[in-house]
């Protein structure tokens, strides 16, 4: 597979999930809070190169990959994401600057679970905001994605990210993710243009 293929299978893959994603949310009546970016606001969330992909594609589509590959390998601090729009002084409210093409990461956080091995029973990954502001809904959820309620198991999608390209999933803090990928796809695309002139 060529790097555009690769960004394809990811693509695939991210539909997958958030097919069964939006099932679950409607199922569960639980979903994020509107308006949060508490999880946004970590510059340690960890991120692959592989993930990103799809959002470095769509920057070079744009015009923007260069300009902010160029902002990426200047800045010195990792900084939170660099996609995420701030709305508040200490980064807990904001948006996503470009949600359709965000990681896997963004994408498992809040509707998937994990199986915890010494219980062997899944657990839901969410944020300590959700479970503090919703007690409740999140008790009835936790039971519930041990009863009758489907949800996308995290691991299964990491899996299945690592078989579309292994080497690309190496982990690091989320802006250096994303600067990979942006890299990647510039030197992608320089090549390509090379081999179209030639």
């Amino acid at each position: 597979m060529n790097l555009l293929e690769k960004s394809q299978a990811v693509e695939t893959l991210f539909g997958e999930l958030e097919a069964q994603s939006k099932q679950f949310h409607v199922e569960a009546g639980m979903g994020c809070i509107s308006g949060c970016g508490f999880c946004c606001s970590n510059p340690e969330v960890p991120a692959s190169a592989l993930e990103f992909l799809p959002l470095a594609f769509d920057l070079y589509d744009k015009g923007q990959a260069e300009v902010l590959a160029e902002q990426l390998a200047a800045t010195q601090s990792k900084g939170v994401c660099v996609v995420y729009r701030a709305q508040s002084a200490d980064l807990s409210k904001g948006f996503c600057g470009n949600y359709t093409k965000r990681g896997l990461i963004c994408r498992v956080f809040g509707a998937s679970a994990r199986m915890n091995t010494k219980t062997n029973q899944k657990e839901l990954i969410t944020c300590k905001q959700l479970k503090s502001e919703r007690p409740a809904a999140f008790q009835a959820v936790s039971a519930r994605i041990n009863a009758d309620l489907d949800i996308p198991l995290a691991p299964a999608y990491y899996t299945r990210l690592k078989d579309i390209d292994e080497a690309l999933t190496a982990l690091h803090p989320v802006n250096e993710a994303i600067l990979l990928a942006l890299e990647l796809v510039l030197r992608y695309r320089f090549y390509e243009e090379e081999d179209k002139a030639n």
